[in-house]
């Protein structure tokens, strides 16, 4: 690391400068740091604002709670419209529940990114309507809900003239947890709409050093890209990135599905765990297909697991200090998803009893069918 004997501020979007963490805000590259300092430099700018100057690309930041909360606290001030950001793969673990408690009384779009992840056969209607449904359940009182792909590009242009819609010459302000695609999303707009130069504004919020990004719209009022907040009862959390890249899909899911009885389990690789209590059910898997999901015995399920962790059971390929196991049970009443926030979902029918071993930290839920 490159000693800094004075605060530093980034020009572009008000973060302290730091060296440490790339996952942070203001975070350059000692090298940069040590070059500005040697030329005695006017401007220094942190490794995301330079690449959204130079190449009109966005990276997402984390933050801390607490910080994310003075961010939102801050908008709460504001004039403009919310686009909240949520990745309809994981819709629990991204949802930021009574948003509106944080931000005010502001209009919310709210946008069900990665649909493209999902099977193809999904009704995309009754999805749409779930996740407004899902909205007010969490305290979100959205003007409108739309289901897009940032990776894939489907429907961007629709999301843009439902902002233009809404926003009224306000300021829009983009807001999500990370692995939402939030960053991926802004990108697509920024080519999408524009080829400008410079696109940062400086801009930053009294008293803190939040890695806020103001994007200049044609009618002076601004598109503001927000840090995403970490939930860290998410599995991503437990994980290394290697590891990461083989749970997250980049591809529509591949439905997996199991005839099993009494006494038998099922492993999702080393991630979790599921025992079935019913002499017969029939359970459908989605999660990543290079997820390992292997069968066995529950009698054997125990001595199976402890003997493979890391090997067979990967991953997590690092396991000295991965998460015990927690035990959850749940009784289905009609056809359900248990949800493990991070990792997908198995669907069960109703009056199904299942035993679910999870990271300790990691939430795991159940809710009606969505599929």
């Amino acid at each position: 690391m490159t000693n800094i004997d004075e605060t530093i501020f980034c020009i572009g979007c008000g973060a302290e400068i730091q060296t440490d963490n790339p996952e942070l805000p203001g975070y350059v590259q000692p090298s940069t740091l040590k070059k500005y300092l040697d030329d005695d430099a006017e401007e220094l700018l942190c490794k995301r604002c330079f690449r959204l100057r130079n190449y009109n690309e966005i990276t997402d930041v984390n933050i801390s709670d607490d910080d994310f909360l003075r961010l939102l606290d801050s908008i709460s001030e504001e004039d403009g419209l919310i686009v909240n950001v949520i990745d309809i793969f994981d819709y629990e673990g991204s949802v930021i529940p009574g948003l509106h408690r944080f931000v005010g009384d502001k209009d919310i779009i709210v946008v069900g990114n990665k649909v493209d992840l999902l099977p193809k056969s999904t009704n995309k209607n009754k999805l749409l309507n779930w996740l407004q449904k899902m909205s007010k359940e969490n305290g979100i009182k959205s003007v409108d809900q739309i289901l897009v792909s940032a990776e894939k590009g489907l429907n961007v242009d629709e999301l843009m003239k439902m902002i233009d819609k809404y926003r009224k010459g306000r300021d829009v302000y983009v807001v999500g947890t990370t692995n939402t695609g939030k960053s991926t999303l802004i990108n697509r707009i920024i080519s999408a709409n524009s080829d400008i130069k410079n696109l940062i504004t400086t801009s930053r919020f009294p008293g803190t050093t939040l890695d806020r990004i103001d994007i200049p719209l044609d009618d002076g009022s601004s598109l503001v890209d927000t840090p995403g907040i970490i939930h860290h009862y998410q599995l991503a959390h437990y994980l290394n990135d290697n590891d990461l890249k083989i749970v997250n899909p980049r591809k529509p899911l591949n439905p997996s599905t199991f005839q099993l009885r009494d006494g038998q389990t099922i492993f999702v690789a080393g991630l979790a765990r599921f025992d079935f209590l019913d002499e017969k059910s029939n359970v459908t898997f989605y999660v990543n297909k290079n997820l390992l999901l292997h069968r066995t015995k529950t009698v054997n399920a125990d001595a199976f697991y402890e003997k493979h962790l890391g090997e067979i059971l990967s991953p997590p390929s690092e396991i000295t200090e991965f998460p015990k196991l927690k035990i959850e049970e749940f009784t289905s009443k009609v056809k359900s998803d248990i949800v493990i926030y991070g990792l997908g979902w198995v669907t069960i029918p109703a009056n199904c009893h299942v035993r679910v071993s999870v990271p300790d930290g990691v939430n795991v839920s159940m809710r009606e069918a969505i599929i």
